[in-house]
């Protein structure tokens, strides 16, 4: 058997079948639908907890594939609050072709696990419900994020944001977060600048970044933007591939961000046949940060800080790192961003080329590396 798609013209929905071929002596063989696996896109409803359909963000930390472009943002699943780590979200089943041994298969794009072992099948058989084998998996969330309009403001930049190198007061270990400047005219003052759990890029559809061209949406997770940002500093061969069966862009994450591969895997259909003409670190953010960016040069502060100068003040020291994306037309500044605060009030906020600690100039790159070290993926 295989499994087909198939339009209820009834209802609109998408339906997935397994079928098979009949052969009768001296006709014309003809498909078989024998039996409707599940909709394509369902979402069964919780007897017991109400869900809610909302724009939401949803990702797992520790996942080595993702599925990180939408061209459609609502989400439907039980989010007990704005944001948190305790979301349950249902299946999302489409066809992936089949196993090695020919057995039919099917991805679910909620839990990026394929569907189709006897156990799956024994579940369905005991429980009357298609479920997949990480169904029970607990997603990280935000509900109704932060949406930026790339092409609505003369200045955007987002980084993402990590705990602090070296500061007077304890740094504890965090995952990491989105940092966003929003300025309206170049030069002004930001009327956007603060962490975002994640958020969502807006651009024009017109531009057609990726081979699924109703994309114009790209979600930005803190897996996402932590090993985007490490590839950019540690100069891997990073690029963004479609999947060659559905279009969709491909994202590597955890370990498959780490080495540079040829062949991909796709999070939104389950297939493995893509392959890059070199081996590349795949991701959507590469094709973002490269479109948007007017100038991709960076710039040391000619200033210099010696932090020896304020004894019985508290500081707070970061490595810039570079942006996920960056509209303005200035050079970025690439040096060491500094917090000196003298009780409540804050008494030095800038980059700087070079400070001094103990005697000694610091260096950005070790920064970088105690900055990634403490950062929880």
């Amino acid at each position: 058997m295989f499994i087909e798609r198939r339009l209820n013209k009834a209802t609109g929905a998408v339906e997935l079948w397994y079928c098979e071929w009949k052969n009768a002596t001296g006709e014309d063989a003809q498909k078989v639908w024998v039996e409707k696996v599940c909709n394509e896109q369902a979402a069964k409803q919780d007897a017991v907890k109400v869900r809610t359909e909302a724009a939401a963000i949803c990702w797992s930390y520790g996942r080595t594939l993702g599925n990180i472009a939408v061209n459609s943002p609502e989400m439907l699943g039980h989010f007990p609050a704005k944001n948190g780590s305790d979301a349950e979200l249902p299946c999302d089943f489409t066809d992936a072709g089949k196993f090695r041994n020919g057995q039919p298969r099917v991805w679910c794009r909620t839990h990026q696990t394929h569907w189709g072992t006897k156990a799956d099948f024994a579940s369905r058989e005991q429980l009357g419900v298609m479920r997949c084998a990480n169904h029970g998996q607990r997603m990280n969330y935000v509900v109704s994020p932060y949406c930026v309009n790339v092409d609505a403001h003369e200045e955007v930049g987002i980084w993402c944001s990590m705990p602090a190198a070296i500061s007077t007061e304890e740094i504890a270990p965090r995952p990491p977060k989105i940092h966003v400047h929003v300025r309206e005219n170049a030069g002004a003052k930001k009327v956007i600048d603060k962490d975002f759990h994640a958020i969502s890029i807006q651009y024009g559809s017109g531009m057609d970044l990726f081979g699924a061209n109703d994309i114009s949406l790209v979600n930005v997770t803190p897996p996402a933007a932590f090993d985007f940002v490490c590839g950019l500093e540690l100069e891997k061969e990073m690029d963004c591939i479609n999947c060659s069966h559905c279009g969709y862009p491909h994202l590597d994450l955890g370990d498959f961000a780490q080495t540079p591969h040829r062949k991909h895997f796709c999070g939104n259909c389950g297939r493995d046949s893509t392959w890059s003409k070199k081996p590349i670190v795949s991701t959507p953010l590469k094709p973002l940060h490269d479109s948007f960016a007017k100038t991709l040069k960076y710039a040391t502060p000619d200033r210099s800080l010696n932090l020896d100068d304020y004894n019985g003040y508290t500081h707070t020291i970061w490595a810039s790192t570079p942006a996920i994306v960056w509209t303005a037309a200035r050079e970025q500044e690439f040096g060491i961003h500094v917090h000196v605060h003298k009780g409540a009030d804050r008494v030095v906020d800038d980059t700087f080329g070079e400070v001094i600690l103990g005697g000694k100039p610091l260096d950005r790159a070790a920064l970088v590396a105690m900055m990634m070290e403490r950062t929880i993926v």
